[in-house]
């Protein structure tokens, strides 16, 4: 197979605009079409993206896990190119040291949980800095005093109580 034939299948396949960009450790539902018979419907699979492969290639897909039915784990490999895959929804993002999650597979319970990551949004810092440059510039005005009434002192009584 020549590579101007696989080019141009390549470019032929078009890229799912559902699928939004996904790192290992986040938590995503995924909402996928499966047709039975001559019905559609549409199925929901939560899980954690447990491995990313294929780069943004045809062929690159993210593989979910999710504890099933009496703590049974179920994995799932969805190829991110796929027509079948109807939206994917980000959840949550947890920190990872690691672009395959395999160690999962191993763990139960509270074991299995991962640390939640705080992502910052592109030009979060940037639009930080300014409000902060906005706030020192702005001159500092001291709130109105109230009138100040002079106080007169009381004149002295003289008791007749012995």
């Amino acid at each position: 197979m020549s590579y101007d034939l696989l080019q141009s299948v390549e470019a032929s396949v078009k890229v799912n605009s559902n699928v939004p960009e996904l790192l290992s450790g986040d938590t995503v539902r995924v909402f996928f079409k499966i047709i039975e018979g001559g019905k559609e419907r549409i199925q929901r699979f939560d899980g954690v993206v447990m491995r990313l492969r294929g780069g943004k290639g045809v062929n690159a897909s993210f593989t979910v896990r999710r504890i099933g039915a009496d703590g049974v784990g179920v994995e799932r490999t969805f190829p991110f190119r796929s027509p079948r895959i109807d939206r994917v929804e980000v959840v949550r993002h947890a920190h990872v040291r690691r672009k395959n999650l395999y160690f999962l597979r191993e763990r139960r319970g509270k074991a299995a949980r991962l640390r939640d990551r705080r992502r910052t949004l592109p030009g979060a810092n940037k639009r930080a800095a300014e409000a902060l440059a906005a706030k020192q510039v702005q001159p500092q005005v001291a709130p109105p005093q109230p009138p100040v009434v002079p106080v007169v002192p009381a004149e002295p009584t003289t008791d007749t109580h012995e």
